[in-house]
């Protein structure tokens, strides 16, 4: 998972720094299938990223949230987009690009 967190903070490092970057990671966003997009791209730029690393990784984190309470019963709570690292990473590429896309 360290992996997965490195690859996303260099993304938004290099997007902070370079615009076209920024805004090529945004188009990736609107692809038929954008988290095969972003890996494409993110791998083609030098940065691994894999789409089962990004999938899993929300859904694991949301597991161990639903675990962590009340005995991960049916009464836990419902987490809604609490696990979608995909739409939380680009959300902040959004903001560093300055809110133009979406």
């Amino acid at each position: 998972m360290d992996e997965l967190y490195t690859a996303l903070e260099e993304l938004k490092r290099r997007a902070k720094e370079d615009a076209a970057f920024a805004a090529a990671l945004l188009d990736t966003s609107r692809q038929s299938n954008p988290v095969s997009a972003l890996c494409t791209f993110s791998c083609a730029n030098g940065i691994p990223l894999y789409e089962m690393d990004l999938l899993c990784a929300g859904e694991d984190y949301y597991a161990a949230m639903r675990r962590s309470t009340n005995g991960g019963g049916e009464n836990s709570p419902l987490l809604k987009g609490e696990d979608d690292y995909y739409e939380l990473f680009m959300e902040e590429i959004r903001r560093i690009a300055g809110g133009a896309e979406h």
